[in-house]
């Protein structure tokens, strides 16, 4: 948690304290803005593909073609983030070793697919592609990631 400025407020230290009182972990960021970003990087590939194909987060990055589309996305959401002022200094690969050090696990959009919930595609993808638009980013694999994507939730009720 943290605020948009970098600082250090009394109101983000007490809700990090009752977060911390309630047995939640919540760390303090003097740079909220980038954590969000880059943890919107990892995110935003995974999620969806996991959503349309069932597939685990190992099999996923497994795949030689659909790790190197999910690395295109990630580079498109690099440049924007570059233009927005959050830089991200690392490849789509190094993002990659951190997601298979958790192992192959079900991401939060795959179950909420299997548990018949609406997805969040706005959150994760739909926003960076509008991002683009606004930085003259050119969005071709995230449009297609978007679409597919998309496609997939209406055909099942849950966009």
């Amino acid at each position: 948690i943290g605020e948009p400025s970098g600082e250090q407020t009394g109101r983000i230290q007490r809700l990090a304290s009752m977060l911390q009182m309630a047995g939640i972990e919540a760390a303090v960021s003097g740079q909220i803005q980038k954590d969000v970003w880059y943890k919107l990087w990892g995110n935003m590939t995974v999620n969806p593909v996991s959503a349309m194909t069932g597939a685990t987060t190992d099999l996923i990055l497994g795949d030689d073609l659909v790790r190197g589309f999910i690395s295109s996305v990630m580079l498109e959401a690099r440049e924007i983030g570059a233009r927005i002022g959050i830089p991200i200094d690392q490849q789509p690969e190094d993002r990659h070793q951190v997601t298979l050090k958790l192992g192959a696990f079900k991401t939060s959009m795959l179950q909420d697919v299997e548990a018949g919930k609406a997805v969040e595609l706005d959150a994760l993808v739909t926003v960076v592609r509008e991002l683009g638009t606004l930085t003259q980013v050119p969005t071709p694999f995230t449009d297609a990631l978007l679409g597919l994507a998309r496609l997939h939730a209406r055909v099942r009720g849950l966009y």
